[in-house]
């Protein structure tokens, strides 16, 4: 096997025409060029130089491999050039896959720090919501997924235990839900409602996890849920909530970003959150770029 270090000592022989000269270009001594050279010739099959004189020629092969050498050797430099600025962080390439209300609170300061931090750092956005979030980053579609799930929900959960058994799970924090309800609505000056005063109500339910846990904790409370309208966007159901079709049960982090206008929102009794977490896979976490924007994901859920 040809290793980088020999074809180094070749091109210093091929340069100065002998070995006691490429030693000393090298810093290195004149027996252990000889031995490298040795050593490569072995690896080939065949010679690579001649001596005539006091001089080192090169046979055919010795020129062919010079020749090859200098490319080789120079996309090698460039390599540990662009490995070296990923390490530290003056490059690199994160692929981040967030459902919508987290990328809208979360992750802008997130990476706006991260950005600031390390500017040579590269990070792209596309929204999931979970489970598919953790699909695109076992598809190795993505080097991080933001994701939630509902642990404290009685009956059965495709975000249940083991789910993420495979994964590094950065826990961010616990997003409350609470209760939306029409400003004309009987219950808008309550201060907390029970969700079990809210069965008679038309429902309007979020992304399919949402919805599932909805029923989850409406069949909990003793009845099923008429949802009348199903949406992914927030800001259309606070919307229809406004309104006067229906009420819902949103996320707080889902109201952060998003003016609440023909709407109330109450506390919602017993109280009920999701836990919102950053994954990745194992040997991604030692990956400096991946390591350092979950850092400031933390950071700015922390806040």
């Amino acid at each position: 096997m040809i290793e980088a270090r020999h074809l180094r000592v070749l091109r210093a022989v091929a340069a100065t025409g002998s070995f006691s000269a490429a030693a000393r270009d090298l810093g290195c001594t004149q027996p252990a060029v000889s031995q490298q050279m040795k050593a490569l010739e072995q690896s080939v099959g065949t010679p690579l130089l001649i001596r005539t004189g006091r001089e080192m020629r090169l046979t055919e092969a010795g020129q062919t491999l010079v020749r090859h050498a200098a490319g080789i050797l120079a996309g090698l430099t460039a390599a540990e050039e662009e490995v070296a600025a990923i390490a530290g962080l003056r490059a690199g390439r994160v692929r981040l896959a967030s459902f919508p209300s987290g990328s809208s609170t979360l992750v802008p300061t997130a990476l706006a720090e991260l950005r600031a931090a390390h500017p040579g750092t590269r990070v792209s956005l596309v929204e999931a919501e979970p489970p598919r979030s953790a699909e695109l980053l076992r598809a190795g579609d993505c080097e991080i997924a933001l994701a939630f799930r509902y642990p404290d929900v009685p009956g059965p959960d495709p975000a249940g235990e083991g789910e993420w058994d495979d994964l590094v799970v950065r826990p961010l924090l616990a997003d409350r839900l609470v209760g939306l309800v029409p400003d004309g609505h009987p219950l808008a000056g309550a201060e907390a409602v029970g969700i079990a005063e809210l069965a008679g109500e038309p429902w309007i339910a979020g992304c399919p996890r949402c919805r599932g846990h909805l029923v989850r904790v409406c069949e909990s409370a003793g009845f099923t849920p008429r949802i009348d309208f199903a949406t992914d966007d927030y800001p259309a159901v606070i919307s229809l909530v406004g309104a006067g079709l229906g009420v819902a049960v949103l996320p707080e982090l889902a109201l952060e970003s998003v003016r609440v206008k023909g709407a109330r929102t109450v506390r919602v009794e017993p109280a009920v959150q999701r836990e919102v977490v950053a994954l990745t896979l194992p040997d991604l976490e030692r990956v400096p770029a991946v390591a350092a924007t979950l850092e400031r994901l933390e950071l700015a859920a922390k806040r």
